[in-house]
């Protein structure tokens, strides 16, 4: 297990951190999991409604260069400017489980976020394991205030579940971040000589967190290896020159990574030992700064952990089989079992992944783990090989090239159970012959149209494309917005709803448009037998096909809940100002009704008074 620690003041992040995460040191030391720790992560107002509709950059940065790696990262949290992520290899996905997340804030008497603790907790092959992230109050007279504050961050975050409740009660700690603890009575000058001569042994006895696990009962049984890199902190940004500016701060380790292993009194064994599926041991093979990174006034700090235990999950919770290779549709066909005693959920999904993917989201196509005759997921019970689920020709991907297959449980938002790397070899269509192929009408289109998500704008969006890679829950929540998806997106869609190239029943709301506009934009449309909605209002409709027919509901009726766009994990999309879309014509509209039209690629042709009870 890799950690690491940064404080990053407010720094836009670098151009390559391979070095800091410790993955171009070869076989002997190849990490299973990473833990990243951050502080002072940009949260001013607009930085942060700008974090809210995208990944910070942070974020992004990191998961771009550990992809590659086969890392995916298991789970994140974010108190202001304080973040932590977990990246572990894919194939230990389906053996992490029990994940939860949870926050404290310290700062100005517990109502603000720039100081406190955030936290990830999971079961490792059945051991408890808790990261703990914080970033404590500076300053050297200011110790007390950080036993006070730590002590509060233990006491204030509880997880559920029958073990593990609280931070301690876990089998493994790492606790690490900015704990801003100084070194005392030495006077600066000798600090810097010690540190100039590389005599830093004599500044140890001085560190104020040296002296506090001695003195400190909150901190009994926390390790940390020996401090054998100059002192992180304060640096002239740019530079590796300790602070020359008039304050003149005194060097101090104020960057730290720490471990605590659980108590072995409790549970004993007979005679006094713990069962040999119990024992763990942590060794730290690695502690060190990285003085190459001059962004921040900060050094960051890694530290490398051979963990060893006994494991107590030897089995994934859902086992898959699929073919070696699919090099037709119908190959498709995935068979899975599920252990006893596994929840699961009607909302649980099989998602098929390329080599190489981000987070247990990005999909490349998915299907229902559950039956269901309106989802393109066909699933049976057999009696020999468990479940089975299949793939649609229209959601596989074309061409060649290496995938994997999870099992995506929504009870615990984790991946269940995995399959090795398999090929798919499916032949490209030709060009055109989509029918929904909205390449030629792309420009057109994007001309008359205000874009307000930038094309790279970064983002966690499970839903995400490789172009856009933007995603809110909440954007519909904003008056005066239409959503719709981008038209160079719409046939790579990788929402969780399973739609089809040949159209879907329940499509995105439309909006009214003047006869003259409809005209104009009429004649770009190239897909036949769309359903068309409307907005109405404030409500939102959508279409549901029953027995081959269409038949509009509210977007409040349980049909359109079922549709698992409205889970929140939604494709890519575009926004536009309803005044843009209108033009000058709003009046008209009211003396009129207009022909609706669902999207770009709804049919031309439409009346301008449809009926009540006429079809769409």
């Amino acid at each position: 297990i890799t950690v690491v620690t940064w404080n990053v003041g407010t720094a836009m992040p670098p151009s390559d951190v391979t070095s800091l995460l410790h993955l171009n040191t070869g076989e002997t030391n190849d990490a299973d999991m990473i833990a990243i720790g951050l502080q002072e992560v940009n949260s001013k107002i607009n930085k942060r409604l700008k974090d809210a509709l995208f990944t910070d950059q942070w974020s992004e940065l990191f998961m771009d260069v550990l992809s590659p790696f086969h890392f995916i990262l298991v789970s994140t949290v974010r108190m202001q400017g304080v973040i932590l992520l977990v990246f572990a290899k894919y194939y230990h996905l389906p053996f992490l489980q029990d994940i939860q997340t949870d926050c404290t804030r310290t700062g100005l008497g517990g109502y603000w976020g720039n100081k406190g603790g955030v936290s990830v907790r999971l079961a490792i092959f059945g051991h408890m394991v808790c990261f703990l992230n914080c970033h404590l109050p500076a300053h050297l007279e200011k110790a007390e205030q950080r036993k006070e504050d730590f002590a509060t961050i233990l006491h204030m975050q509880q997880f559920e579940g029958r073990v593990a409740n609280g931070i301690l009660d876990h089998d493994l700690v790492f606790w690490f971040g900015d704990l801003n603890f100084r070194i005392e009575s030495l006077d600066i000058r000798f600090v810097k000589y010690a540190i100039d001569h590389n005599i830093l042994s004599q500044l140890w006895e001085k560190d104020q967190l040296n002296i506090a696990k001695s003195t400190w009962p909150v901190l009994s049984g926390f390790q940390e290896g020996p401090l054998n890199f100059p002192p992180t902190f304060k640096f002239d940004v740019g530079t590796n020159k300790y602070d020359s500016s008039a304050k003149k701060r005194k060097p101090a380790w104020t960057d730290r990574i720490l471990w605590k292993i659980k108590s072995p009194s409790v549970g004993l064994g007979v005679g006094g030992r713990r069962p040999s599926r119990e024992v763990l041991s942590v060794s730290q093979l690695c502690y060190c700064s990285h003085m190459e990174y001059t962004i921040s006034d900060h050094k960051p700090v890694a530290a490398i952990f051979a963990v060893q235990f006994a494991s107590k999950a030897d089995k994934p919770l859902v086992e898959i089989n699929v073919a070696d290779e699919w090099s037709r549709p119908e190959q498709a066909v995935v068979r899975y079992k599920m252990a006893v005693g596994f929840h699961r959920s009607s909302w649980d999904w099989i998602g098929l992944y390329r080599v190489g993917f981000r987070h247990p989201k990005d999909y490349v196509s998915y299907v229902w783990a559950r039956s269901d005759d309106g989802e393109r997921c066909l699933e049976k019970q057999l009696s020999v090989s468990g479940l089975q689920v299949m793939f649609s020709e229209e959601a596989l991907p074309k061409g060649k090239g290496e995938y994997i297959l999870g099992y995506y449980s929504n009870t615990s938002s984790s991946i269940a159970g995995m399959t090795e790397p398999f090929q798919i070899s499916l032949p490209r269509s030709e060009e055109g012959s989509s029918p929904t192929d909205s390449s030629g009408s792309s420009s057109e289109e994007d001309d008359s149209t205000l874009v307000l998500l930038a094309p790279k704008s970064r983002s966690p969006s499970p839903g995400k494309m490789k172009q856009h890679r933007s995603r809110s829950p909440s954007l519909a929540k904003f008056q005066g917005l239409i959503l719709r998806p981008s038209s160079r997106d719409r046939d790579m869609s990788r929402s969780p709803s399973p739609q089809s190239r040949r159209g879907l029943p329940g499509d995105i709301p439309a909006i009214h448009l003047p006869q003259e506009e409809l005209g104009r934009c009429g004649a770009k449309d190239k897909e036949p037998g769309r359903a068309a909605d409307s907005l109405e209002g404030s409500s939102f409709y959508q279409t549901v096909w029953e027995q081959g027919r269409p038949r509009r509901v509210s977007a409040d009726n349980p049909l359109a809940r079922a549709d698992p766009r409205n889970l929140g994990l939604l494709p890519a999309l575009r926004l536009e100002m309803i005044e843009q879309a209108l033009g000058r014509r709003r009046e008209s509209t009211e003396q009129d009704y207009p022909c609706r039209r669902m999207s770009p690629t709804s049919p031309p042709g439409c009346s301008t008074s449809p009926k009540e009870g006429s079809s769409p």
